[in-house]
């Protein structure tokens, strides 16, 4: 995994269809396949999801979103800041920037991913409420 212009599996309110996806992402995006992420669970949250990362258990489904020519530097700012994303292990951090494998039809590619970062994710397993099959969309 290189970590370098990868794209964006989004889960939530940046799928097509919900309002996230057409504020941030029209007109940004060169593709969008649906696709999905092993090892995680998805919990609700104040009208978005979390995904909590979960060894060897759990599936969220989604799309893997690669940015167009020319847009990637301002989408993935764009996402950090909509996401609260301040930097690697930031406490300021809701949710952490990593990078996974994500499945889809063609296969597996490596992509960025907005987890709950540690804090989040020790209350969504504690005492949150998750999405039966990890699909936000299957929850509106």
């Amino acid at each position: 995994m290189t970590g370098a212009r990868l794209p964006f599996f989004v889960y939530g309110t940046l799928r097509p269809g919900e309002h996230n996806h057409d504020l941030f992402l029209r007109g940004r995006t060169e593709s969008e396949e649906p696709a999905r992420l092993s090892g995680a669970v998805l919990y609700q949250g104040p009208g978005y999801p979390f995904a909590v990362e979960a060894a060897g258990a759990g599936e969220v489904l989604g799309e893997l979103v690669t940015a167009a020519p020319g847009h990637y530097g301002e989408l993935l700012g764009v996402l950090d800041h909509l996401e609260e994303y301040f930097g690697p292990g930031d406490p300021r951090n809701v949710y952490e920037r990593v990078e996974r494998l994500v499945h889809t039809v063609g296969g597996t590619a490596a992509a960025w991913v907005y987890v709950a970062a540690g804090p989040v994710a020790g209350r969504l397993r504690a005492h949150g409420t998750s999405i039966p099959g990890g699909d936000w969309s299957a929850v509106g």
